[in-house]
């Protein structure tokens, strides 16, 4: 036997409902004991004011006849009494309609009874002196008002009592109603977020949501749209890097392949030439095996980061250095304009790799008699380098993908004239580790601009 289990619109729809429902009988419950308990109270205010009446009436009848003999047992009078006040128009007071009234005794001041229902005289009825001269000459007794005992009383009672719950039935049908559309309406926005997800989940990147409010549901939607394009544009990005080391592996292979088969076959003699030419190929090989699996150690961060203390200066200057003669062997020049000394807090290792690296790319892409412009200023905590090559420049659209993993401005693929596409990868995770950040521009020589702007401690520049 299957169980229902209901949906999340199911359960809004049983939620909102149940709770309409609880208010609507916790209010037929507050209206029906305040119409009792007020309903009462209002007898009872009438029949003290007929107490009043009753014994303001007696008194100037027994001021008149002297003795009570006019009253003994003589309901009719009494009945005649009670009638008079609510016919008299003069009487401006607001007392129950004649079913509601309650029953009342006279007796004399010894407590005989004159008139009334048979005994006995209820004693917690209320009381009221019937006086002549300021002298107590009887009471007038009105039975207590606790609850509703006459059929009429009754019936009324359980009139209201129906009319109050087919109020409460036709309130929840409505309630009903309305609650079951704005169930639906409400929870739209989350079905369409649970189909997303799903077509997501099964490898659909594309997919997309409406957003059509600015509320917790909005805001959820575009968070989703967000990591719905992060993945489309990661696997995109995963499917590109696949192609693309498959390619750069492919071409030295296969040239390791032709050499060796023309050794093989004959056609090449194994000379040192031919040994040096397997080895240059090697030798790439084993540049980009290193470059890939530095890149995989960077975006894990399982780099090994030992910082300290450094003068970031004499870094850049050493790294600088070293390429100055290969920047000759290409009319290269290189200039710097950088400040005396600079003390941040870093790893000298990654930093030199940091160098070489931007070094390494403005040498392979800059035109023979170019320059390379190395120059660095202080702007409140971050001290800012940039690097400034020659032409050739790059389109607005390559400066985007710079520091995408192999990425080469160059039209063709071959390696002679270009690195692995990882150099500048490499250095944007490194530049993230230190707090920093890169970014490439337009040069004003004509090339491309790397910025590095690298946060600085402000307790070592005060030690300095």
């Amino acid at each position: 036997m299957k169980i229902w289990r209901p949906g999340i619109t199911g359960k809004l729809f049983l939620a909102i409902l149940a709770s309409c429902i609880l208010v609507l009988v916790l209010m037929h419950w507050a209206v029906r004991v305040s119409f009792e308990r007020g309903f009462i109270d209002y007898i009872k205010h009438g029949n003290e004011q007929r107490l009043t009446l009753l014994s303001d009436a007696l008194g100037e009848q027994y001021a008149q006849r002297g003795s009570w003999r006019f009253l003994r047992h003589n309901g009719h009078y009494m009945f005649q009494l009670l009638r008079s006040f609510d016919r008299d128009p003069d009487n401006d007071i607001n007392m129950p309609p004649h079913g509601w009234r309650t029953q009342f005794w006279v007796t004399d001041a010894r407590n005989n009874m004159l008139v009334g229902p048979p005994p006995p005289i209820p004693r917690d009825g209320a009381r009221r002196a019937i006086k002549v001269n300021n002298e107590v000459v009887g009471w007038v007794i009105a039975s207590p008002v606790e609850r509703l005992t006459r059929n009429t009383d009754i019936n009324f009672d359980r009139q209201q009592r129906r009319s109050s719950w087919l109020i409460v039935v036709l309130s929840t049908l409505l309630a009903a109603g309305v609650t079951f559309p704005l169930a639906r309406g409400l929870l739209r926005p989350v079905k369409r977020l649970v189909e997303g997800t799903h077509r997501l989940a099964a490898g659909d990147f594309s997919t997309r949501v409406a957003t059509s409010s600015n509320d917790e549901l909005g805001r959820l939607a575009r968070d989703f749209n967000q990591l719905a394009s992060s993945l489309e544009k990661n696997q995109q990005m995963r499917r590109a890097l696949m192609a693309d080391i498959s390619h750069e592996l492919r071409t030295p292979l296969a040239v390791l392949r032709g050499e060796l088969e023309a050794i093989q076959d004959g056609v090449r003699q194994f000379t040192p030439d031919t040994v040096a030419s397997l080895q240059m190929e090697v030798g790439t090989l084993t540049k980009l095996v290193n470059d890939l699996h530095q890149l995989s150690l960077s975006d894990e961060g399982a780099l090994a980061y030992q910082k300290r203390p450094i003068d970031i200066i004499a870094l850049l200057e050493m790294a600088a250095g070293i390429f100055r003669e290969r920047f000759h062997s290409r009319a290269l020049e290189i200039k710097l304009a950088l400040p005396d000394d600079v003390i941040i807090f870093g790893d000298p290792d990654r930093l030199s790799q940091l160098f070489n690296n931007l070094l390494e790319n403005s040498l392979r892409y800059t035109d023979k008699g170019g320059q390379l412009t190395i120059s660095g200023q202080l702007t409140g905590e971050r001290f800012i380098l940039t690097f400034s090559d020659s032409a050739p420049g790059v389109t607005d659209h390559q400066l985007t993908q710079l520091f995408e993993r192999f990425y080469r401005t160059e039209g063709s693929r071959n390696r002679a004239s270009g690195g692995s596409g990882l150099g500048l990868a490499i250095c944007y995770n490194i530049v993230a580790a230190h707090g920093g950040q890169i970014s490439a521009g337009h040069s004003p020589f004509g090339g491309v601009s790397i910025t590095v702007e690298l946060p600085l401690d402000p307790a070592l520049q005060r030690e300095t």
